[in-house]
């Protein structure tokens, strides 16, 4: 093995050795506190142009499988480890987690202290970092390389990872409702939970238009996650706009709930390193009940977490706050079908704590039964 190199934009350098694929790359530095869940992680696409450090050091002991994969390929920009497993032990396993990296062409790099690299991120925020494996480059030449990178915020990412095309996820057992899935990035477990509650799921790209949406006449729409910053989708959110002025009900997790947001006209920030893991406590302020909830997001929604608030669309309020650090983590109009929440209910991996919010989904389209080609 040869050296590599961690290269973080404020001149901070880790040096181990080079692990999956060799070469060099760049992205947002995040780490991720996930014990287990580490292949969702490189499947899930709002990991795109995103440097990932596990937290946990011994990873990739269960290898990979074809059925655990939120998507179709792998989507973080490098994968950061200290201590990959050298043996593959688990019935489920098709593959070892290094030779699917280098299939995937992910570069990455091991034996490097991730909890000093998580600490230092901790503190002085995510920023742009390089991993070089195999490179003949002094010092100064990989810094001024990584900050020749550009930075997440303002970063416009959606069209990378939607699908180009409409596929429909057929609801298991009777057909209830018909659900039209923006993919701003989606994870294949989200639209499985819905057809688990006889939802037909219509996945459509990040660009559909309203017309687009009214031609299946949808009982709902559902916003998913994906990568970026929200305030780049001024498109989206003004379809958001349009679909609200309908009155269809709509559901948004992670970054659909921060275009919910934007949406209702509040302002969305770049958090100091994000929440990334599967172990966020969250409050659900209207009941009392604290979830541990699965999280990847590195902005936030500005909005008043006392009291109400109103906007063109009616009263609303925000339902859930992140215990650790008081974020914004859910809100809903009151006298609407419109809800969202910026943590994972379909928890892959994770918890299932959050699992109701998708017979919330159910509940609101039987309490709002508009559908939009009925306008």
């Amino acid at each position: 093995m040869s050296s590599a190199y961690l290269v973080l934009d404020d001149g901070r350098i880790f040096e181990g050795t080079s692990w999956a694929a060799t070469g060099k790359t760049f992205g947002e530095a995040v780490f991720q506190t996930g014990m287990t869940g580490y292949q969702e992680t490189l499947t899930d696409p709002s990991y795109h142009k995103q440097v990932v450090v596990m937290t946990a050091p011994h990873i990739g002991n269960t290898g990979v499988n074809a059925y655990d994969n939120e998507s179709k390929k792998y989507w973080v920009a490098g994968f950061v480890v200290r201590n990959p497993s050298t043996l593959t032990s688990n019935w489920r396993s098709e593959n070892d987690l290094e030779a699917e990296l280098i299939e995937q062409g992910i570069v990455g790099i091991q034996g490097v202290d991730t909890r000093a690299i998580t600490r230092h991120l901790r503190d002085r925020g995510a920023m742009r970092v390089g991993i070089f494996s195999g490179e003949n480059m002094s010092r100064e030449e990989m810094v001024i390389e990584v900050r020749k990178q550009p930075a997440m915020t303002g970063a416009y990412l959606c069209a990378d990872v939607s699908t180009p095309t409409t596929y429909v996820v057929p609801a298991i057992g009777q057909k209830r409702f018909t659900v039209a899935a923006l993919d701003l990035g989606i994870k294949g477990a989200t639209p499985r939970a819905m057809a688990e509650r006889g939802i037909e799921v219509h996945v459509m790209p990040f660009d559909s238009t309203f017309a687009d949406i009214q031609a299946i006449s949808p009982d709902g729409v559902f916003l998913s996650n994906g990568p970026g910053d929200p305030a780049s989708m001024t498109a989206t959110i003004d379809l958001v706009r349009e679909i609200l002025s309908a009155e269809v009900p709509v559901f948004g997790i992670c970054f659909g709930h921060q275009i919910l947001g934007r949406a209702l006209g509040f302002e969305t920030y770049k958090l100091q390193f994000g929440h990334r893991g599967i172990n966020q406590p969250v409050l659900d302020k209207r009941t009392g009940k604290v979830e541990i909830t699965a999280h990847n997001h590195g902005f936030a929604l500005k909005a008043p977490t006392e009291g109400g608030f109103t906007t063109v669309f009616g009263p609303g309020q925000v339902t859930h706050v992140c215990l650790n650090d008081g974020v914004v983590e859910g809100l809903e109009l009151s006298e609407r079908g419109a809800f969202s929440v910026q943590y994972h209910p379909e928890a892959a991996a994770g918890p299932h704590d959050a699992a109701y919010l998708f017979d919330r989904f159910v509940q609101v389209m039987e309490r709002y039964p508009r559908k939009v080609g009925a306008h």
